[in-house]
């Protein structure tokens, strides 16, 4: 009896903490903060217009986020960021407490921390979850604490006694290069301060406010020295300074443990803007209950997926990638709506969130269809953000950050953006206004005073000849492929809206990949202006001038090399040969049938992942010259599923779940991108991917746990999807037979409206290869 009771009372336990488990506790901030994944470990929410995060350096592309796990110091905590995207920007309005007898001013060098404001730290004394963070300042004894609500940042320092006790606010402060322009500091009494941060791509205004007035205060401008101090900056008890490296320096007495609170909203209009989501978010001082409305915020975003089964590592690597993915794009409007447009007007957001960057190259492949199933509502505000920005700039911009439009990455990739939303139901919005937009761009150059560059690169050339010419214009192979592909989605679209004319010649220009396939070397070659080949190297290539444009002179299929001379964007010929992903039966066709096609993605698989030339760093989690550290390799094992053998692409995806996402600071392998590998491996544990966005489609791979249920919200009237794998294993990665909705599947693939009108995919599982299901003909996806 008292046995059996143990056991009752285990299991009732069990069954109780399984209940009460919270997901954000699977989640590890400190994943991709090593390397070069370029996450942050610190405060933050879904969408949020807030990452305060501690910044360790400030120059370098390894310090895109402001942190490097590798580091043992910090200088400070500023308030804004991009989540991965190798761009080192912003790091706005930092803040840093100290101790100490002297007002220091510069954070010091990693070398010797001593130097300025900057103190040693300790992984040990190092914590963050979703929505907070902590450290120990070692060199000061302070405890840093962060948490946030959208628009605010919330820090809370606990303090030793001491009389020489400091909080610095710098605004010369930068991640990357200081803007030329200027930035203003303002004290406006001993509680509260105010100004603006000017960075490389934009102005931040921001309002701090203090828990316990200063004692003692001052600015400094390091841009107007004094000679009569020796050349000093520090201003004691002035009360505002612009310049481009300013800030200020407040002073307190504090008793042992004594908290100090700071609270600092962020606006893109005003300072006023700033004030009013000060007291619409945050009007009080209660940290913890900040902290655990928003480790709430995210449990209800992550419990948009519930899985069962799989080892908690794989839960950690799982629920870490899905809040990444919730990373990526950060709100841009206050809570009044208001936002600052391209045009240099102040607009107003009526009913919807202003989103104002799209890394559109990134993210177009899986992160925003990722937003389209799980954050339907979100996705719609982003698509209607485009429209919006697109009526305001009188084109429709390439990919871009905040108000900077320029070409950036090669393709016109907002194109598939909106054809996926719109395909798969996302709807609200004038889809006239940006199909007509998208239209032009993919067939005129921009009017005056929109600039010729904002064009799609190398568009006459295009329209002329099928192709962009190597010998014309940079990264020519991706260029055309990815126009091609940007066709392809305006031809979906087209004939979704019943543009039949439309549809048929977007459809004829999608098809103009085939024009630089050469079946000698079958590959995607460079060509000439002229209609010839680039040649094949037979020693090192050189460099060819031609007018200001330059590039490599011959043709190796394992050379990367660099801009402006080469000819694949980010990659070889071995990893854009497959870029098709909108016909790919076609490509199959190029290569001769199913056999030499699945020949072929064997050897990229299965060949030396070294390559030739001057490298790229984004070269790296490599299997063969398979690069999944990079966006174009992202669809590639799925293509076994058109080819007839899905036991491959099973296979495959296994091996890269396996071998390229780990637990820990090095858990990512290559540059995150704005969620473009988190929502990767997303989709991929899910069991589904959708290999060409603007097709209401997803490719069937391989499901990584027992149960993973989506729960869809509105508009998809919040059905549930259930994915089951029964006899799943680390081993048993082959699906033998599959039912959806209680039907036999045999075809590898299954539609968005199988998944949002709510139903079951159950697979079952086995050790070895099922050569026979989705292997038919008939099964193909046979995108075209």
């Amino acid at each position: 009896m008292k046995i059996f009771l143990i056991l009752f009372l285990i299991t009732i336990t069990a069954c109780s903490s399984e209940k009460n488990e919270s997901l954000t506790d699977y989640v590890d901030p400190f994943i991709g903060t090593d390397y070069f994944a370029h996450m942050f470990p610190g405060a933050t929410l879904p969408f949020s217009m807030v990452q305060l995060s501690p910044d360790v350096y400030n120059e370098g592309w390894t310090y895109s986020s402001g942190y490097q796990y590798a580091d043992k110091s910090i200088m400070g905590f500023s308030h804004t960021r991009f989540s991965g995207s190798g761009w080192i920007v912003l790091g706005d309005v930092l803040i840093m407490p100290t101790i100490n007898d002297e007002i220091q001013i510069d954070p010091g060098s990693r070398e010797n921390p001593d130097e300025g404001y900057r103190s040693r730290f300790d992984h040990a004394e190092e914590f963050a979850s979703p929505g907070y963070y902590s450290v120990q300042l070692k060199d000061y004894n302070i405890k840093v604490e962060l948490t946030v609500t959208k628009r605010v940042g919330f820090h809370k320092y606990t303090f030793p006694d001491a009389d020489n006790a400091h909080i610095l606010i710098d605004l010369g402060h930068s991640l990357g290069p200081l803007a030329e322009e200027k930035s203003h500091i303002k004290i406006v009494n001993k509680t509260r301060i105010e100004g603006y941060k000017t960075s490389q791509i934009g102005t931040l205004y921001f309002v701090a406010e203090f828990s316990k007035p200063f004692r003692s205060f001052g600015t400094w401008n390091k841009g107007y020295p004094k000679p009569e101090s020796g050349g000093g900056f520090i201003n004691p008890y002035k009360t505002a300074e612009t310049g481009r490296e300013v800030g200020v320096f407040l002073d307190y007495s504090t008793s042992q443990n004594e908290e100090i609170l700071v609270k600092v909203a962020l606006s893109h209009v005003s300072i006023d803007g700033a004030k009013k989501n000060l007291e619409a978010e945050l009007p009080g001082w209660d940290f913890k209950q900040v902290r655990s409305e928003a480790n709430a915020a995210w449990n209800k975003e992550l419990a948009k997926v519930e899985i069962k089964g799989g080892t908690k590592e794989q839960k950690q690597i799982f629920y870490t990638s899905l809040y990444h993915s919730l990373l990526a794009q950060q709100i841009f409007n206050d809570v009044d709506g208001r936002y600052f447009g391209i045009d240099g007007k102040v607009h107003t957001a009526e009913g919807y969130d202003f989103y104002p960057s799209f890394f559109a190259w990134d993210t177009y492949r899986s992160e925003q269809p990722l937003m389209v199933l799980l954050e339907p509502n979100r996705a719609n505000d982003m698509i209607k953000s485009i429209v919006t920005k697109t009526k305001n700039y009188g084109w429709l911009p390439a990919q871009h950050a905040w108000n900077n439009y320029g070409q950036g990455m090669v393709g016109d990739h907002l194109v598939p953006m909106v054809a996926d939303a719109y395909v798969k139901g996302i709807r609200n919005y004038d889809i006239d206004l940006i199909y007509d937009m998208m239209r032009k761009k993919a067939t005129e150059l921009p009017p005056s005073p929109i600039p010729p560059s904002a064009a799609r690169r190398g568009l006459k050339y295009y329209n002329k000849l099928g192709y962009i010419p190597a010998d014309r214009e940079t990264e020519s192979i991706p260029a055309t492929l990815e126009f091609a592909y940007d066709d392809w989605c305006l031809a979906q679209l087209a004939a979704t809206l019943g543009k039949k004319v439309d549809s048929q010649y977007f459809t004829k220009k999608s098809l103009n990949y085939k024009n630089v396939f050469d079946k000698e070397t079958v590959f995607m070659r460079p060509r000439m202006y002229d209609g010839s080949w680039l040649k094949v190297c037979e020693q090192a290539p050189t460099i060819i001038k031609n007018g200001e444009h330059s590039y490599y002179s011959c043709f190796d299929p394992l050379w990367i090399g660099l801009r402006p001379n080469r000819h694949y964007t980010e990659s070889n010929a071995w990893q854009y040969l497959w870029s098709v992903q909108h016909d790919v039966k076609g490509l199959i066709d190029l290569m001769g049938g199913n056999k030499k096609f699945i020949a072929r993605l064997d050897t990229l698989f299965n060949m030396s992942p070294e390559v030739n030339g001057p490298n790229y760093v984004g070269v790296v989690g490599t299997i063969g010259q398979y690069v999944h550290g990079n966006q174009p390799s992202h669809h590639v094992a799925y293509l076994y599923n058109y080819a007839g053998a899905p036991w491959k692409t099973q296979e495959k995806i296994a091996k890269i779940r396996e071998m390229l996402y780990q637990t820990g600071p090095r858990g990512i392998c290559g540059n995150e991108d704005m969620g473009s590998l988190s929502s990767w491996y997303v989709f991929s544990a899910l069991g589904f991917y959708p290999v060409a966005p603007g097709q209401d489609i997803y490719i069937i791979g391989t499901p990584l746990f027992e149960e993973a249920k989506i729960k869809l919200s509105s508009p998809y009237k919040g059905k549930e999807f259930i994915v089951k794998a029964n006899n799943i294993s680390s081993k048993n990665i082959y699906i033998q037979s599959a039912e959806l909705n209680g039907k036999k599947l045999e075809k590898p693939w299954l539609t968005h409206a199988d998944i949002v009108n709510g139903g079951s995919l159950i697979f079952e599982m086995g050790p070895t290869p099922n050569k026979e299901w989705g292997a038919g003909p008939e099964d193909s996806p046979g995108l075209n």
